[in-house]
């Protein structure tokens, strides 16, 4: 089930190159890799507040799927890996400023982004949920307009909830979009189906799940800076053979409980 869209087009790129008689530029199209490889470690960004994909425990270690991810891909590419928190809202600026070298942040793969980053994946699926308290009397999608709609900031559900003309508040991340739910300030929220679910069952917290929801699945992806073909094939060879050797499943399972591919 993976893509090797980002591969392909990275192919294309350094083709097109040498058709053009411009091969003496293509060494340049390495330069990013060379030089994390010359560094030995890969930077990888992320939110730290999107349980269980990524978040900080109570050593203040940042953990989750996410995190496992790409310290996988690292070690495949014989590198180690940092990783960074930053608030979501701000990350893509992050990557384009040099802060980073990706993002592993379960980042919805959309065309808005597609034109100022690359990504690598998708390496998992999921849907847009919309989420109530159970008794609140919310039962269709139909009834948003006239409720209080929570999501996170510079997630694509933001824009997506404006975009309906609902009105909507906007938090730092899953957590926090939980208590506001659980407390009453908002009547929904709109979050990626796998980790709400998984973080409210995790603290106990009872929901339901407005099921009149049309959307389709949509993959998370690696966001590497434009112009780097070398470093997205190679994260992307990675990324293939732990899903070809079952690495990918038991980080799945370890903090998914379902093979999410």
């Amino acid at each position: 089930m993976t893509t090797r869209r980002t591969t392909m087009k990275a192919a294309f790129a350094a083709g097109a190159l040498l058709i053009a008689g411009l091969g003496a530029a293509a060494p340049a199209l390495a330069e990013e890799l060379d030089a994390i490889k010359e560094k030995g470690v890969i930077r990888i960004a992320m939110s730290g507040a999107y349980p269980p994909f990524n978040f900080v425990n109570e050593q203040n270690e940042v953990v989750g799927f996410d995190p496992a991810i790409g310290t996988e891909i690292a070690k495949r590419m014989g590198l180690e890996v940092e990783i960074i928190t930053t608030a979501w809202d701000g990350i893509i600026g992050g990557l384009l400023a040099n802060k980073y070298d990706a993002i592993v942040g379960s980042m919805t793969i959309t065309e808005e982004r597609d034109k100022v980053v690359d990504f690598v994946g998708p390496y998992y699926t999921t849907k847009r949920a919309v989420f109530t308290k159970p008794g609140s009397g919310i039962t269709s999608v139909s009834q948003l307009g006239d409720v209080k709609v929570g999501v996170t900031l510079g997630e694509t559900h933001e824009e997506w909830a404006k975009d309906q003309g609902y009105k909507v508040s906007t938090y730092k991340g899953l957590p926090e979009l939980l208590l506001e739910l659980d407390n009453g300030r908002v009547d929904v929220i709109v979050n990626d189906s796998i980790a709400a679910i998984l973080a409210m069952t995790e603290k106990g917290q009872e929901f339901e799940i407005i099921d009149d929801l049309e959307t389709e699945a949509f993959g998370a992806g690696i966001a590497i800076r434009e112009g780097n073909p070398m470093l997205a094939a190679e994260m992307q060879a990675a990324l293939d053979a732990m899903m070809e050797d079952g690495t990918y499943v038991e980080i799945a399972m370890k903090w998914i409980g379902a093979d999410i591919r």
